[in-house]
């Protein structure tokens, strides 16, 4: 159907009582029931690997936080390895401080603890024998086979705060902005560009992948919208074509819309 990449997200579990608001709905309530099925995204990415040998692979998001880093090199090291070096990571530090509280994970300076995990994967897959000394990470000297095809894999930081803005253009490789009004969407593209000059760094270098939301009402004035705002990668939220006639319009939206991305 033309699609060039898939992604996952995750939520280990969903607490029964929720008051941390969820940051992109007007409402701050998660679009989900508790019986939604969210499965692991490095689970289920593993298995379309194999089924569609041809698409990327992604993550929108991992909450790295709550991930031990070493565990969590070594797992999207072989899902990388296994893909043929089709992984891209994507990041959050999480919204949910409940779901942190029942995984017995600090909710408070999680930002750090996240920028550090990825530093420490990084040293992990640049090659053997490597070490890492910081205040969340500590070990000495050790190698951890596979490692990435290309040495490393992509990372893109998600979310709309000055936080993620910051860290995008601090550590990342793209960001992905969870906005999908087009006059906000275009405010927080221009934000992490200004950000990504002010730092000294080339924000050409920095890819944006956006959210295909509301420009599903007409999605070939949505496809002219993006490459106004010179986005890198649309993605197109899956439920949108739930129901029993979801392949049909899946197919019908991958012959009319897909091709306009690539003119």
């Amino acid at each position: 159907m033309g699609f060039e990449s898939v992604w996952g997200g995750e939520h280990v579990l969903l607490p029964d009582s929720i008051e941390s608001r969820y940051p992109y709905t007007p409402d701050g309530k998660i679009p989900a029931e508790p019986d939604t099925p969210i499965p692991d995204p490095l689970i289920w990415l593993a298995f379309v690997a194999a089924v569609a040998p041809k698409l990327r692979l992604g993550t929108c998001i991992l909450i790295v936080p709550q991930r031990n880093p070493l565990v969590l090199a070594k797992e999207l090291a072989t899902l990388d390895q296994l893909s043929g070096g089709r992984l891209e990571l994507g990041i959050g530090v999480g919204w949910l401080k409940e779901e942190f509280d029942a995984l017995g994970i600090a909710w408070e300076r999680r930002g750090a603890r996240n920028d550090e995990y990825i530093a420490a994967m990084r040293a992990l897959w640049a090659g053997p024998h490597a070490e890492f000394h910081g205040e969340f990470v500590d070990f000495d000297p050790a190698t951890c086979s596979p490692r990435p095809v290309n040495g490393s894999i992509p990372v893109i930081v998600g979310g709309d705060s000055d936080a993620a803005i910051q860290r995008a253009v601090r550590i990342a490789d793209g960001y992905f902005p969870g906005e999908g009004d087009f006059a906000r969407l275009q405010a927080l593209i221009g934000r992490v560009r200004r950000e990504a000059e002010a730092a000294g760094r080339d924000p050409e270098s920095l890819a944006i992948n956006a959210i295909f939301g509301q420009q599903m009402a007409d999605p070939v004035a949505g496809v002219e919208q993006m490459l106004e705002l010179g986005v890198d990668r649309v993605m197109v939220p899956a439920f949108v074509f739930a129901g029993p006639d979801g392949l049909d319009r899946l197919s019908e939206f991958g012959e009319r819309v897909i091709p306009l991305t690539r003119d």
